[in-house]
């Protein structure tokens, strides 16, 4: 069995070398999260995180654990958005919260040093405060440009992602927020080098194709 700090080291290790992070609900209107999870770590997707608002503590950790399975096979990272208790029993290797979500210390405290923790950022003073956090491993900024999947949520423009690429040293970070394959060059130009998707794969006609084309778009 892998040891802890062996796992926190490997976990680290991979989100430096990610590139494509997707965002994706149950999908239980299809039936179909299993095969669309494969898919979409076989076209090059490094995290998935299963994201569901409309899910009961009990569905979502089902939903999780598939995930958790399907992303061992791949030797992929998997992420929990929000809920620390479920990250906690679903052995997430990422821990993803929002600006009004558990703070930092709040998060390891539950989860120990060896999970991968991010933040959403919407603002430059945002960004600069996830810099000054020794806990945080990563942050996202966004949404670049408005997206249904963050209803009520203005656009930041490319503009962030810009103040984080000049600001953020070796500090990962991805743009979020309505990037598909025709946006990517913009936000490329930001000097941004991740990105988090969610339409561009989720609904895809060829999953495997759309997460391909973007990761062979983006930096090695």
């Amino acid at each position: 069995m892998e040891r802890s700090e062996d796992q926190g080291r490997r976990r680290r290790r991979q989100l430096r070398d990610a590139r494509l992070y997707v965002c994706v609900t149950a999908r239980r209107e299809r039936g179909d999260l299993r095969d669309f999870l494969h898919t979409a770590y076989e076209g090059g997707v490094d995290i998935i995180q299963l994201r569901d608002k409309t899910l009961e503590a009990a569905a979502e950790i089902e939903a999780i654990q598939v995930l958790a399975e399907v992303a061992r096979e791949h030797g992929k990272l998997f992420a929990v958005n929000d809920r620390a208790d479920v990250a906690l029993l679903t052995g997430a290797d990422v821990f993803h919260v929002g600006q009004g979500d558990l703070t930092t210390r709040q998060a390891r405290t539950v989860l120990g040093p060896d999970v991968v923790l991010g933040r959403s950022c919407h603002s430059p003073a945002q960004v600069d405060a996830a810099l000054a956090d020794p806990g945080l491993d990563y942050f996202c900024t966004g949404p670049v440009w408005e997206t249904p999947t963050k209803p009520g949520r203005a656009a930041v423009g490319l503009e962030l992602p810009r103040y984080a690429a000049e600001h953020a040293g070796t500090t990962p970070f991805f743009a979020i927020g309505g990037v598909d394959a025709a946006r990517l060059p913009a936000v490329l130009g930001t000097g941004a080098t991740r990105i988090v998707v969610v339409r561009a794969v989720t609904e895809a006609r060829d999953v495997t194709a759309a997460a391909r084309e973007l990761r062979s778009a983006l930096p090695a």
